[in-house]
């Protein structure tokens, strides 16, 4: 049997619990490399949060192009911050950010722009913006944030038991922290969009957790009345049966974001998705791993300190190592009777006659 049949059939033996330091320490690894892209490079921080002022023209006519737009502010005496960015649909637009929140300046500026533009004067209208509407959306969006986990929390915690509800709040910690930290590296604007993002994702990952949750209770249901099996051999099992399901949901969810980011935003060149795209398409990738490789092996280093689970690992290893030498001890004696018996008897030839006794 091939390994995707195996896949598709749940039948896989990887051992994902029996491997969980290494998978801890790669996800230490990639949390202490995001932290300390957090200290040393910090965030690309977008107007919203900085504030600033923001320009918006149509782009319809074939004059408006990146080099124009940028030529056109810098003859106005204006900074541009950032690259011009081009919406898309049929109401085409080019918006433009800059520091400068200046309004008789800016007056001034509009005029120059759309000369330079060949555009009329009320296509192109400055917005000013304060950097507290950026402050107020993410302290708005880290508001819900702590109320989703306490709500999951709760949840997972009737639902499955506390242990599986630590391993869901650490493994959307790390999914948080990494993305957040992709986009530290990368240097990505981080805008309000962003932060809807990070929330999104957030469903993703727990959606993939509870499903390898719900399989690891009904393998560990009434495990503890019996020698057969451990708890997280039980779990193993579990991630093993569900992770073409897991690799299915990941596949489906990534390809269409996978097209904003790589195609939208590297091939058309539209900028006013890339936040959103890649925050969505790490969050992903990292909900995919972390609820296989963190949260099911961090509930069963949990699950196995309790005093009755280490007792039922001891049984069963001990009811293994008694099979295995009731097993050996009946091979050496099947070996020492053919020994002393000189062996089984020939069998007869096929065909052969029997010898007639001659007569006296």
């Amino acid at each position: 049997m091939t390994i995707f049949s195996k896949l598709y059939r749940g039948e896989t033996n990887i051992n994902f619990i029996g491997s969980r330091k290494r998978w801890y320490l790669a996800s230490a690894v990639l949390v202490l490399i995001c932290v300390l892209s957090f200290i040393f490079r910090g965030f690309n921080l977008s107007i919203d949060f900085k504030g600033g002022t923001t320009f918006q023209m149509p782009a319809s006519s074939s004059q408006i192009t990146t080099a124009n737009v940028e030529k056109a502010f810098s003859d106005a005496g204006v900074t541009i911050e950032g690259a011009p960015q081009f919406t898309t649909g049929s109401d085409k637009q080019v918006i433009v950010n800059v520091r400068s929140r200046d309004a008789n300046a800016l007056a001034d500026a509009s005029l120059k722009i759309a000369k330079s533009l060949d555009l009329p004067s009320n296509d192109v209208s400055p917005t000013i913006i304060g950097s507290d509407w950026g402050h107020e959306t993410t302290k708005n969006a880290l508001e819900g944030l702590i109320i989703f986990l306490i709500a999951v929390s709760i949840y997972v915690a009737l639902r499955f038991q506390w242990r599986m509800a630590v391993g869901a709040m650490l493994a959307l910690l790390h999914d948080l922290l990494i993305a957040a930290g992709v986009y530290s590296i990368v240097g990505f604007e981080l805008s309000p969009s962003t932060i809807v993002g990070l929330l999104t994702i957030l469903g993703f990952s727990l959606y993939d957790t509870v499903v390898v949750y719900d399989k690891v209770g009904e393998n560990a249901k009434d495990i503890l009345g019996g020698s057969r099996i451990t708890y997280s051999e039980a779990a193993n099992k579990a991630v093993n049966q569900t992770l073409m399901r897991s690799i299915n949901t990941s596949i489906i969810a990534l390809l269409p974001v996978a097209g904003l980011l790589f195609v939208g935003v590297g091939v058309l060149g539209v900028g006013t998705i890339e936040d959103l795209a890649l925050i969505l398409f790490v969050g992903l990738l990292s909900g995919a791993y972390s609820s296989l490789f963190l949260a099911t092996p961090v509930v069963v280093d949990l699950t196995e300190r309790d005093p009755r689970y280490k007792a039922l690992t001891r049984r069963v290893l001990q009811k293994r190592a008694s099979d295995a030498k009731r097993k050996s001890e009946v091979e050496l004696a099947g070996v020492s009777t053919t020994k002393r018996s000189g062996g089984p008897a020939p069998a007869p030839r096929v065909g052969a006659r029997p010898e007639r006794r001659r007569k006296r």
